[in-house]
Order: structure tokens, then C-alpha cells, then sequence
């Protein structure tokens, strides 16, 4: 079977709008998390959020289609146009037909449908653009990518709620192992900070309040978290067969070796609190690799700093890999960046790539008085430099869905 390699990189994320911005912040311990400035969230309980900084999508793109796509789209444009430079790779009539793209959103153009609504409830039908199903259909992310760059291939959008960015890079290897493609840009892409979504995550009370102190309210395994902060942005990577990498001279950050899908079947919002579709997920994605758990080096944790979500994934991490979960380092990103949805496996599989590039574990930023449940070496205030040979990458969505994906290092 083809073994699947990592040879480009792009990202726009809440701290930083290229790679190595992101991951200088990252390692430093930057929080994007700031007040929110997209809509008026003056009577709202919650009014922060981590936001893209600085992005015009007419650094990126022309006009027309910066007009004609919604900001998920315009992330995961930009994002790719970073990826294939750093991969070095031309798509042209000879290899576009082998040229997939899998990108996955959790909320796609959800933000045309409010405009559009307020449109046509306060100016009447005429208003409404004939670019408004396009702009909205989530799967338009992966299509306009393959449009821009001219791949033939497969060219796939999966929503998944909170695990869509990482199920698309797993997806992405198995079309490859499959032969249906000997490249594919692959990731997650997410720009859902409406004031009517952002309202209903209010409501349903999963977001932090701490509007005072914005960089301290993302507090994965933290006992004073009080909820996630929500974020925005796009990681996509170019994932291509070993043997087409090799041919064409490419670098190679890391492998791909494999990852598993499970389903709590539990509840449509809350995580089986037993941990059992995160243990399966983890176990199965090993399993499937042939991997013993203490050749994993560092996890890179869901992590959301709800109460729910870090002390159930913390026994599910337990449950997986035995004594050795307490000679892990857990990194949790989300403390950084908030949580991306659609994006947020994605950007945490780049922080993996890139700490086995140089040998780094993020920082769990605000984890200042650990949770008593949460008992693991969560890499609390400041990166460690470690060796890393694999990552294990954890995504766990609305609905029960839970993604994990395992990178390594390259060894020809």
C-alpha cells in the first residue's frame, strides 16, 4: 500500500496569516482571543472571539472571486495558495486529473444565509444575489479550491462538525492508498462568527464569559475554564503518494499513516461522558497503524476548556494508553486559537507536523490551576522542546463524531 507523505503548508489563523507566523505565536504562547469586532455583540453574554486579523482576501485572490465567495472559501483559497508553494507543485493539463481536493467546513457560507435573510425581510426578493446558493452550499469551499488551481481529481466536503479538518486529511489518505489520485489538498476551513450563531452558542451556554481577560478565557483542563471561545480560519496541506513525491524531489515535513472514525451514539451535543467513541477512535486509529501507544510522543488534545470535554477525553486518553498517558505531553492549541469547527482538527494536525519538524510541544496557554480530573502533563505556560517522532491529533464533533488522525516522522 502507498504510503502517504505531507509536502506543503498554508495557514490563516487567528495569530498569523502564514505558517511560520502562526507557529511562532503558537510556540510563544500568543492567544489570538480578543473582542469581537464582526458584529455588535453588545447584549450578548459573550462578546470575544479569536478572528482572522488583517485578512483581505484581494491579497489572495482577484476581485470577482473574492466578491463571489463566501470568507470560508477565501481562508481555504488563500490557505492553498501557500500550500502549493511551499510544495513546489504545478498543476497543469498533464497531472490535473490526478490532482484531488478534500476540504472540510462545519458551517460553510452559514453567514450568506443570515445577510441573505435580513435581505429579503427588510429590501424584498430583488436584493437577493444570484450567487447567494453558491456562496452558501458548503461543499463550494473544495469546489472553488479546485476551480482556482485546475484539479480534475476527486474533490470532496465532509461536515463533521468539530472533527471535519482532521476526517479530511484521513480521507485525503485514503484516496491516495486507493490510487484515485497521487496528490490531494486536503484540510479544514471555518468563518461561521455570525451574530446569530454566535448567539445560539450563547445560549446554549458553551461559550466563556470572560470578556474582561479575552487571552485567559480558552483554559483547556484549566479548573476555572468556563467554556470555549470561538474562532475562525483555514489549514490546508498538500498530501501526496510517497513515490510521486519522491519522483518530483518534493520535501517531505511527515507521514500520514492512518486514523480512525467513531460515533458516541450518545447525545447530539454533550460527549459520552465514559469517553467510550474517543477511547475507540484512539485505539482503532493505533490499531490500524500497528502502533504500540508508547511510540506516540506527544497528543495533540480536542482540548475545548469545557468542563465535559477535557475531563471525559482525559480518560479516554488514560483508557487508551495506560501508564504511559503520564509520560505524554498533551498540547491543547484551542488554549491559542479557539476552537476553528470545521477547521480546528486541521490546525491542530499543522502544530503536529510542525513540532515533529523541530522538535517542539506547544504550550497549554492559562492552565494555571489544573482541573484535580485532569491529571496529565498537559505542556501548561510554555512550548518544550522534545523529541517527536509521532503525534496522535484528536477532533471531536457536535453529534458524537469523534476523528484521530496519526502523523510521524519520514524515514525513507
Amino acid at each position: 500500500m502507498q504510503r502517504v507523505v505531507i509536502t506543503g503548508l498554508g495557514a490563516i489563523t487567528p495569530i498569523g496569516l502564514t505558517v511560520e507566523d502562526y507557529w511562532r505565536n503558537l510556540t510563544a504562547g500568543v492567544s489570538g482571543v480578543g473582542p469581537i469586532t464582526l458584529f455588535d455583540a453588545s447584549d450578548l453574554p459573550t462578546r470575544i472571539e479569536a478572528e482572522v486579523k488583517g485578512f483581505d482576501p484581494r491579497d489572495h485572490m482577484d476581485h470577482k472571486l473574492a466578491r463571489h465567495s463566501h470568507q470560508s472559501a477565501q481562508f481555504a483559497l488563500a490557505a492553498t495558495a501557500q500550500a502549493l508553494r511551499d510544495a513546489g507543485l504545478t498543476i497543469n493539463a498533464g497531472n490535473a486529473p490526478l490532482v484531488g481536493v478534500v476540504i472540510n467546513t462545519g458551517a460553510g457560507g452559514v453567514g450568506v444565509m443570515e445577510e441573505g435573510t435580513r435581505l429579503l425581510l427588510s429590501e424584498g426578493p430583488r436584493k437577493i444575489s444570484p450567487f447567494f446558493v453558491p456562496m452558501l452550499m458548503p461543499n463550494a469551499v473544495a469546489c472553488q479550491v479546485s476551480i482556482a488551481i485546475g484539479a480534475r481529481g476527486p474533490v470532496l466536503t465532509s461536515t463533521l462538525a468539530c472533527a471535519s479538518g482532521n476526517y479530511a486529511l484521513v480521507e485525503a489518505m485514503h484516496m491516495l492508498q486507493r490510487g484515485e489520485a497521487e496528490a490531494i489538498i486536503a484540510g479544514g476551513t471555518e468563518a461561521g462568527m455570525t451574530r446569530l450563531l454566535f448567539t445560539a452558542f450563547c445560549n446554549m451556554g458553551a461559550l466563556s464569559r470572560r470578556n474582561d481577560e479575552p487571552t485567559r478565557a480558552s483554559r483547556p483542563f484549566d479548573r476555572d475554564r468556563d467554556g470555549f471561545v470561538y474562532g475562525e480560519g483555514a489549514v490546508v496541506m498538500v498530501l501526496e503518494t510517497e513515490s510521486h513525491a519522491r519522483t518530483r524531489g518534493a520535501h517531505i515535513y511527515a507521514e500520514v499513516v492512518g486514523g480512525a472514525l467513531t460515533s458516541d451514539a450518545y447525545h447530539i451535543t454533550a460527549p459520552d461522558p465514559a469517553g467510550d467513541g474517543a477511547r475507540r477512535a484512539m485505539a482503532q486509529a493505533l490499531h490500524a497503524v500497528r502502533m504500540q501507544p508508547e511510540e506516540i510522543d506527544v497528543i495533540f488534545a480536542h482540548g475545548t476548556s469545557t468542563e465535559l470535554n477535557d475531563v471525559t477525553e482525559t480518560k479516554a486518553i488514560k483508557a487508551v494508553f495506560g501508564e504511559h498517558a503520564y509520560r505524554l505531553a498533551v498540547s491543547a492549541t484551542k488554549s491559542m486559537v479557539g476552537h476553528l469547527i470545521g477547521a480546528a482538527g486541521a490546525i491542530s494536525a499543522l502544530a503536529a507536523v510542525l513540532s515533529i519538524r523541530d522538535g517542539v510541544a506547544p504550550p497549554t496557554i492559562n492552565l494555571e490551576h489544573p482541573d484535580p480530573r485532569c491529571d496529565l502533563d498537559y505542556v501548561p505556560l510554555k512550548a518544550r522542546h522534545m523529541p517527536v517522532r509521532a503525534a496522535m491529533v484528536n477532533a471531536f464533533g457536535f453529534g458524537g463524531q469523534n476523528a484521530v488522525l496519526i502523523v510521524r516522522e519520514y524515514v525513507a
